[in-house]
């Protein structure tokens, strides 16, 4: 029964808390708002998630992995703010880059969107319905074949060793 209304208790935790947090009061109508997101939510994208369990294939290369996408974060907003500060926009050379995609995964595929999402000076444009490539938008970049080369060396060829047999 338990299951049925509630099939991701941990997320339901978290939005249930974070509603709570967000609105800074403990009264009676923030707490049946609180209790009415954490049911409804995960009942209403349930279709959304992926279905089987995750297996991480190898915990190590998920340790070196957040390390690399801390470092490159970093780097990256270093990066941009320089560019913001020191040149004008119209020498800023934004584009889109298709990147060839050898990852398949499902979660794989989404722990990808939140890298690329969450570097300063990246942004996930689509992905093709056959999920062969991915089209970034970047904010200022010379070489994009080098960052195709960037993309598959650090992000997804370790995806690869963690998600897919």
């Amino acid at each position: 029964m338990i299951k049925r209304w509630l099939p991701f208790p941990p997320l339901s935790l978290g939005l249930f808390v974070v509603w709570l947090l967000l609105n800074q009061s403990l009264d009676i109508g923030t707490l049946l708002l609180a209790a009415i997101f954490a049911i409804a939510v995960p009942l209403l994208t349930q279709s959304l998630r992926p279905r089987g369990t995750v297996r991480i294939r190898r915990p190590g290369t998920v340790v070196k992995l957040a390390f690399v996408v801390i470092h490159d974060m970093v780097e990256s907003a270093l990066i941009v703010a320089r560019l913001l500060l020191t040149r004008r926009n119209d020498e800023m050379q934004s584009c889109f880059v298709r990147v060839p995609l050898e990852l398949r995964d499902p979660n794989a595929l989404a722990a990808l969107a939140m890298i690329v999402c969450l570097t300063p000076g990246t942004a996930w444009g689509e992905i093709s319905f056959d999920r062969s490539s991915l089209l970034i938008h970047l904010f200022d970049e010379r070489d994009p074949e080098a960052f195709i080369a960037l993309v598959k060396s650090r992000y997804e060829r370790p995806l690869m060793e963690i998600f897919e047999p």
